[in-house]
C-alpha cells in the first residue's frame, strides 16, 4: 500500500496546521470512494519529481 505522505495531492494547510487530501470529489464520488475496498488509492499521484529521471537512467 502506498502512503499518502508520498502523494502529490497530500497538501499541508498552514491555517489548520495539518495535512489533507487535496482531491476535490463530489458527493457521489466520495460515497464510492469511502464505501469501496481499495487496496491502493485510485487518486494517488506520485509527488516524486525525480521518478522520471531515475527511470530513464
Amino acid at each position: 500500500m502506498i502512503s499518502c505522505d508520498y502523494c502529490a495531492n497530500y497538501a499541508y494547510d498552514e491555517e489548520d496546521e495539518c495535512y489533507y487530501c487535496d482531491i476535490n470529489l463530489d458527493e457521489d464520488e466520495m460515497y464510492r470512494f469511502l464505501s469501496s475496498n481499495y487496496k491502493e488509492c485510485p487518486y494517488f499521484k506520485s509527488g516524486d519529481e525525480y521518478a522520471v529521471v531515475r527511470h530513464q537512467i
